[in-house]
């Protein structure tokens, strides 16, 4: 059976989930079902997959290289970006894991899709090669280039801009997107632009439409391995964290703020601070009065392993808010929330002010 879950269903973490299912029938049943839908899923997103030759992952990794700066480069990290992360391992985790998950909430094929922090466009010719008509944006001229490149490489169509996400949302609020996508890109905005953002995709969505955040960090978890690589980094406020700064492991960002002027500080800000579902309540009201579809997290079906301090820390904090769902809990905010209609949000927050 584990040879047979290792093939079929692309359970990686079997040694360390299986003691635990195999004591509860009811819970093996429905895990092996999910792992199950999403193996389908995958298959079916795989159709639709448009590949590019020999010659053009060249061109693409010469564009990496041209869009890294040089210091960067000469670190591992950013050899690894440049050859290896940015090249293809963002687009094979975007059509492993994110494009099936949205296209399981609601079908790609022909959607509307603003994408704000498109970056070099992988998850960019992800969804627009499953037939979605993308809008994407970013403030990285050079990133939209390297964006260009790789749709046209790939032979999927996309409109690129390089604006910011409050500037996007002016731009097209007429727009009757399915889904707006913030990718990996709300942790990259000081409060302001963030909780201003949110607010206005969320109010140009109409009903029924997706609003969704990928690859987040959540603040509320206790280690940051976006930023910092620090445990209980992004808890702390900015000032102790601008100075804490230089005890991270992390190249590129130990040595790199020593004086807090103006710039620096903006510029260690936008490097990732956390997100929290309180961003969220500004912007689009009670947290748990929301729509969560879904969380990348459930539709994996394997969030942690039992017993382990990541799924003990979860349940902790479930339980000091309960009536949340469980997304807002795990390490990276990756959640698809539905723009319900005036009478739903209505029940829902009646239900939780009881």
């Amino acid at each position: 059976m584990g040879e047979f879950l290792r093939r079929n269903l692309g359970l990686a973490q079997l040694p360390r989930v299986a003691k635990s299912l195999l004591g509860a029938p009811g819970a093996w049943c429905a895990f092996a079902r999910r792992r199950a839908d999403l193996a389908r899923q995958r298959r079916r997103i795989a159709v639709n997959f448009r590949e590019i030759d020999a010659a053009g992952w060249t061109a693409l990794r010469a564009a990496l290289r041209g869009y890294f700066s040089e210091a960067y480069l000469r670190t591992e990290a950013g050899r690894r970006d440049a050859d290896e992360v940015h090249l293809r391992g963002r687009l094979e985790a975007d059509r492993r894991n994110v494009v099936p998950w949205l296209d399981a909430a609601r079908s790609l094929a022909g959607a509307r899709i603003l994408e704000i922090g498109c970056g070099t466009g992988s998850s960019t010719a992800a969804l627009a090669e499953q037939g979605a008509r993308v809008i994407g944006v970013d403030i990285d001229a050079r990133a939209l280039e390297v964006a260009q490149l790789r749709c046209e490489l790939h032979g999927a169509r996309a409109e690129l801009a390089q604006l910011n996400a409050n500037e996007a949302a002016d731009r097209y609020r007429n727009e009757p997107f399915d889904f707006i996508i913030f990718y990996a890109s709300l942790e990259h905005m000081v409060h302001e632009e963030r909780v201003s953002a949110i607010g206005k995709t969320w109010e140009m969505l109409p009903e029924g439409a997706l609003w969704c955040v990928v690859e987040c960090p959540n603040r509320l978890w206790y280690y940051d391995s976006h930023t910092s690589w620090l445990p209980f980094y992004l808890w702390l406020p900015d000032d102790l964290g601008f100075a804490y700064s230089r005890f991270s492991p992390r190249e590129n960002f130990s040595d790199r703020y020593r004086e807090a002027t103006p710039a620096a500080r903006l510029e260690w800000a936008r490097r990732g601070r956390g997100v929290s579902y309180h961003e969220l309540e500004l912007a689009m009201g009670p947290a748990a009065a929301l729509d969560v579809v879904s969380s990348l997290g459930a539709y994996r079906a394997d969030r942690h392993a039992p017993g382990s301090i990541e799924k003990r820390y979860a349940r902790l904090l479930a339980e000091i808010c309960p009536g949340l769902h469980a997304g807002f809990f795990e390490p990276y905010l990756n959640l698809i929330i539905r723009k319900a209609t005036p009478s739903g949000n209505a029940a829902r927050r009646h239900a939780v002010l009881g």
